[in-house]
């Protein structure tokens, strides 16, 4: 595709990390796993949001309020013809595809089903990564992944042993979301824009949000009904899932190697079984603790074998037409 690497590896295009870009990643671990919860309020059953709507409403005022943002802080809010590709693609691809058809498959599947695939995103990400620089992970990142990947089984495993809900349809989206999500997360770090992280944030949910609208109208969804609770949720989602946590998965895949950065997928159903236990007093078995406990293994094997093996030359950005700010 036209957003296709130019430079081999994957690193950052400062060359260097900073404790701020973990702080990101360590804000994305959080409130991401936190949208578990709203987005169930928001769309689940008696919710009154249809998810593709809710998702349009969600991103398009994220976007707004993120380009209001930009313009009082005098970052440059007119991209080149190439930046302008790389943000609709990887806006499209991000939300449309990854967030949408999630929450689309998750009223036709199990949430611990879903979860289970879309938890399979580092993996999706670690072979296209392998693809595009023709080398292959090393052991230590496979085995990492592979860990989590395990711990996320045991994490579900109470669900999925009691009969799962997904129709042929649902396991496609499902399979299809990782993907969509991963490669246009690799699309944001390998071609990185010379906007300000909240303009280019505000132009990928801007696009994203249009997405949302087209699905709306091929999938004829009815007018929302909303219960206060959903509006809260909603409202929590925009805040906090978009205008925080997203614009910090941004800055951390400027400044982090995605493979670090996509173990949010791992960390978030932990995050999530906590807030569950603490908000909804949802019981912890041995099968979640042994899980969580394999699923931070594996993290901490990716963020191991980052050091250990380094990384390549760091991608160049887009030529920008003004100063980035």
């Amino acid at each position: 595709m036209s957003a296709a690497p130019t430079a081999t590896g994957d690193s950052n295009p400062t060359g260097r990390e900073s404790w701020s870009a973990y702080l990101d990643l360590l804000v994305v671990y959080v409130v991401w796993g936190s949208t578990y919860l709203a987005i169930r309020v928001a769309v689940g059953e008696g919710g009154g949001f249809p998810p593709f709507i809710m998702g349009a409403m969600r991103v398009l005022l994220a976007g707004v309020l993120l380009l209001l943002w930009a313009g009082l802080t005098r970052s440059r809010l007119r991209p080149t013809k190439e930046e302008l590709l790389v943000l609709a693609v990887s806006g499209i691809l991000l939300w449309t595809g990854g967030n949408g058809l999630v929450m689309w498959a998750e009223q036709r599947a199990d949430s611990a089903y879903a979860a289970l695939l879309v938890g399979s995103t580092p993996i999706w990400v670690a072979v296209m990564m392998a693809f595009l620089d023709r080398r292959p992970p090393s052991w230590l990142l496979a085995g990492s992944l592979l860990i989590g990947f395990a711990g996320l089984v045991l994490l579900t495993a109470p669900v999925l042993a009691t009969g799962t809900r997904a129709d042929t349809l649902a396991v496609i989206a499902l399979l299809a979301a990782p993907v969509s999500w991963g490669i246009g997360s690799l699309i944001q770090n390998r071609r990185p824009v010379g906007m300000s992280v909240i303009a280019s944030s505000a132009y990928q949910h801007l696009f994203g949000g249009a997405g949302f609208l087209v699905l709306v109208l091929i999938f004829n969804e009815p007018l929302p009904n909303p219960t206060p609770a959903a509006w809260w949720a909603w409202g929590y989602l925009v805040v906090f899932g978009s205008l925080l946590a997203f614009t910090s998965f941004v800055r951390a895949l400027r400044s982090l190697p995605t493979n670090i950065v996509m173990t949010y997928a791992y960390v978030n159903p932990v995050i999530a079984m906590i807030l569950g236990r603490l908000i909804l007093n949802e019981a912890i078995t041995a099968w979640t603790v042994g899980g969580a406990a394999l699923i931070l293994l594996g993290v901490a094997g990716v963020f191991r074998d980052r050091y250990v093996n380094g990384t390549a030359t760091a991608p160049r950005a887009l030529k920008a037409t003004g100063p980035a700010r």
